[in-house]
């Protein structure tokens, strides 16, 4: 049990992701993804989560194992041609990990995929969040340019804007409220239930 990771997730995560990922480097992200996917036919989700819960930690899960649930919670495997790709920052761990869909998978060499994610977390050991997450986005479209590419405009089906997870907001969440006693949804939960609107029109 790591004592030292527990406290950085439980205890500090929530103030890095507000200092490392302002709005306005979000904007930036969501912009970087937008011009990406202009260029190629698959879909690219950033999500960024500032630390884990405590039951996880508790059980030591690793980055990774958390980014595939992640990848499940947000239907990224759920796009018409299985060739969605997460981009999953966890941020206390300051780690990064890409789980792309069978589609992309089975096509693309999981070296190119690794060499991204460590590229990424090279640039946050600098400080340079926004600007790895964007080189990291560009990373992952050069690969779907070279296996998807652009034929013809179609349905943007996974969102643009990076998807922030916080402990914070996970706690309110749990007791069903917000500050301002509204009740909350999971962002996670909000995107799945768009996606079947959409099918359902």
């Amino acid at each position: 049990m790591d004592l030292k990771r527990i406290a950085k997730h439980l205890l500090l995560a929530d103030r890095q992701l507000r200092r490392a990922f302002p709005a306005a480097v979000l904007a930036e992200i969501e912009h970087a993804v937008r011009r990406a996917e202009s260029r190629h036919a698959g879909h690219i989700c950033v999500v960024v989560e500032g630390g884990l819960d405590p039951q996880p930690l508790w059980r030591g899960q690793l980055a990774r194992e958390r980014a595939i649930e992640v990848f499940f919670q947000l239907r990224i495997w759920d796009t018409e041609h299985n060739n969605g790709v997460l981009v999953y920052v966890l941020l206390a761990d300051r780690s990064v990990e890409i789980i792309a869909d069978r589609g992309i998978h089975a096509r693309a060499d999981a070296g190119v995929w690794e060499a991204i994610c460590r590229a990424m977390e090279c640039a946050f050991q600098r400080g340079e969040y926004g600007d790895g997450v964007q080189s990291g986005v560009q990373g992952v479209a050069a690969q779907l340019a070279r296996c998807f590419p652009l034929s013809a405009p179609g349905l943007n089906e996974l969102p643009d804007r990076p998807v922030v997870l916080d402990c914070q907001a996970r706690r309110r969440r749990r007791r069903g409220m917000c500050p301002s006693g509204k009740p909350v949804t999971c962002q996670a939960c909000d995107h799945a239930a768009a996606s079947q609107e959409q099918e359902r029109e």
